[in-house]
């Protein structure tokens, strides 16, 4: 946690204090009259009398007290900047009353041990001796205060002119907040900022068109009506939890006009365009947290054991053992996952649970049916306001740039209430190029604007440990899912509820940085007695060539690479070759076979059996001989 103590605010702090330590010393100098360091008639001493002091000897003992003293301010500034920001980066509030007692108890320890030390060195621990040193610490104590008050005061004046000259030219606001006035000297010029920024494109003839003004969402907001046709979506519900962090999301409305700032006009500070990023921004100092300091020594097979008893013991949900080391190792395959099937089968449950399970952060995003495009998920710029409509989903995966080791799952509930690839097709496509090209547009910014920290020239960074995990129904009020989504991502089905068991052995919530998860992954990927062996792959080359030659089905690279990712990583789970590739088959082939009534469809169906059954024996490929039973009695 070092590096969470090395912050701008912090070494200010601790250099004002340092400042005011040799302030101290000197000043204890000055006040010891037997001391001989200094004449006794110097002008500190003459100040030490006018107060009302009388002048002292305290010796070199006496000195070696205000020593102390000023080592152990240094040291109690930057304990307690250590705390505040420890405060910070794991979400307590900075007066809560945990941390009003560590500051006390700081205070309190820091005092007593720079007396107490000072005390114990004494050679003569009478009372008039004592006397003499509290009196002498005191004096210093009093003095090098009311010095570096008038120094500070002094510096302080020095710095405000300096500044006020060079930018005497530059209108000054006193205040940040907007409905609060503004005083200046002087405004040489009327700025018009009433076209700024490009407007919002007209709606459709049918009214369906997407507004430039939508709506304000988070915190659980309503999103407003959008010009010329954009429809606002509701804020999401709040979710609370213990253990991870649990935020309820809210989207803004769908107005999506043109998010780009004209490059020759006015435009207003950083903090009135993005004040929920700013404060991030001011949240962290513009420094990334360390790594998390979580388990080391875990694997895999122990982790989906481990949570799999936690969920039944603590949150009592029981899922099957297949379903854990899925949802484990389709993280390493996908970002995207989704989690489809009946209400009520524990499909948020388990994202929810994880989170709290590891200690990371998940933000909920209740799908809205008027979504229609990425400014639903990361807002856009609002013509009234002049500000950037923020949303939660924004202010989330920004902050996940500044933790990230964090695992941070964004769940996007009832996903398919809304086509997703309209809405997620931006990130769609951002999640299939390499890591650090992983980038998401937020608005074109002009050359003189400063961003926030992590805004980059308008485009906000997604980092890796960032999953995306979609919950899906299938009923009559939702839209199907099509296959250029679900190619992309891991799908899980929660076909119906598991029976419940019980656990004896304890189950504590762990603490999981993603560096450890995202090296358990690589381990397993690389571990060659994990990997699809030669006859692994000819069985599957098989079963591609039969699927793409009977159903005309064209499978990508991107199916196989995902093959070769999740078996490794299912069996370092504790699972075996044949249920991943299973599970891979059913998902990924035969599913897309669902909707077709060709003629031969069930015949090629009934073939495609029998070759699984000649392959890999009867029963062990079960989940891909039930998809294709399934879609047989359709026919």
């Amino acid at each position: 946690m070092f590096q969470t103590l090395i912050t701008r605010k912090n070494l200010i702090a601790i250099s004002i204090a340092m400042f005011y330590s040799l302030v101290l010393l000197f000043t204890g100098l000055c006040l010891d009259s037997g001391g001989g360091f200094v004449v006794a008639t110097n002008p500190i001493a003459k100040l030490a009398k006018s107060l009302g002091f009388t002048p002292v000897s305290a010796g070199v003992t006496g000195y070696i007290c205000v020593i102390l003293m000023a080592v152990y301010v240094i040291i109690l500034v930057a304990a307690l900047a250590y705390e505040r920001r420890y405060a910070i980066v794991n979400g307590i509030r900075l007066f809560a009353p945990k941390m009003v007692l560590t500051y006390t108890a700081t205070v309190i320890l820091s005092v007593a041990l720079s007396f107490g030390v000072g005390l114990l060195i004494q050679s003569t621990k009478d009372s008039d001796n004592i006397k003499t040193i509290l009196s002498y610490v005191a004096q210093s104590l009093t003095v090098s205060l009311i010095l570096y008050s008038v120094m500070f005061l002094a510096a302080g004046a020095v710095i405000m002119f300096i500044v006020n000259f060079i930018n005497v030219d530059k209108p000054y606001k006193f205040f940040d907040d907007a409905e609060t006035p503004s005083i200046q000297d002087e405004i040489e010029q009327n700025l018009d900022v009433t076209n700024s920024f490009d407007s919002a494109p007209e709606a459709d003839a049918d009214g369906n068109g997407n507004g430039g003004n939508g709506g304000n969402g988070g915190n659980g907001g309503n999103g407003g009506n959008g010009g010329h046709g954009g429809n606002g979506a509701a804020g999401a519900s709040a979710e609370g939890g213990i253990g991870g962090d649990i935020i309820g999301g809210g989207a803004g409305g769908n107005g999506s006009g043109d998010m780009s700032i004209r490059e020759n006009e006015f435009i207003a500070d950083t903090q009135k365009v993005f004040p929920g990023l700013t404060r991030i921004d001011l949240e962290h100092d513009g420094f990334e947290v360390e790594s998390v300091n979580g388990v080391k020594d875990i694997t895999l097979a122990k982790l989906a054991e481990d949570f799999r008893n936690y969920l039944a013991k603590e949150e009592k949900l029981y899922f099957d053992i297949e379903v854990i080391r899925f949802f484990l190792s389709g993280f390493a395959t996908s970002n995207f996952m989704i989690l489809e099937g009946l209400s009520g089968t524990g499909k948020s449950s388990l994202p929810r649970s994880f989170i709290k399970y590891v200690n990371g952060r998940i933000l909920f995003m209740p799908v809205q049916t008027t979504w229609r495009d990425k400014t639903n998920l990361i807002g856009f710029f609002n013509e009234f306001s002049k500000t950037y409509s923020e949303t939660e989903f924004l202010e989330e995966l920004y902050r996940t740039n500044y933790n990230p080791d964090r695992v941070t799952i964004f769940v996007l509930d009832e996903m398919n209430i809304s086509r997703v690839e309209y809405y997620f097709a931006d990130l769609l496509s951002v999640l299939e190029y390499p890591k650090e090209q992983w980038r998401l547009k937020v608005m074109q910014l002009p050359h003189d604007f400063v961003p926030p920290m992590k805004l980059d020239d308008g485009y906000i960074h997604i980092p890796e440990n960032s999953f995306f995990v979609g919950t899906a129904n299938k009923d009559d009020s939702t839209f199907t899912i099509t296959d250029k989504v679900y190619d992309r991502a891991i799908t899980i089905d929660f076909t119906a509820s598991n029976t419940p068991f019980e656990v004896e052995a304890e189950t504590p919530k762990i603490t999981l940085g993603y560096s450890t998860l995202r090296k358990l992954y690589d381990e397993a990927i690389a571990n060659a007695e994990l990997q699809l062996t030669a006859e692994d792959q000819e069985k599957i080359s098989k079963v591609l060539e039969y699927v793409v030659d009977r159903f005309d089905i064209a499978i990508g690279n991107r199916i196989l690479n995902q093959i070769n990712k999740i078996v490794p990583v299912f069996c370092a789970c504790g699972g075996t070759k044949e249920e991943a590739i299973d599970f891979m088959l059913a998902k990924k082939l035969v599913y897309k076979v669902e909707g077709r009534f060709e003629e031969h469809i069930k015949d090629s169906l009934q073939g495609l059996i029998d070759l699984v059954y000649k392959l890999y024996g009867n029963g062990t490929m079960p989940r891909t001989v039930k998809t294709a039973k399934a879609i047989m009695k359709l026919l």
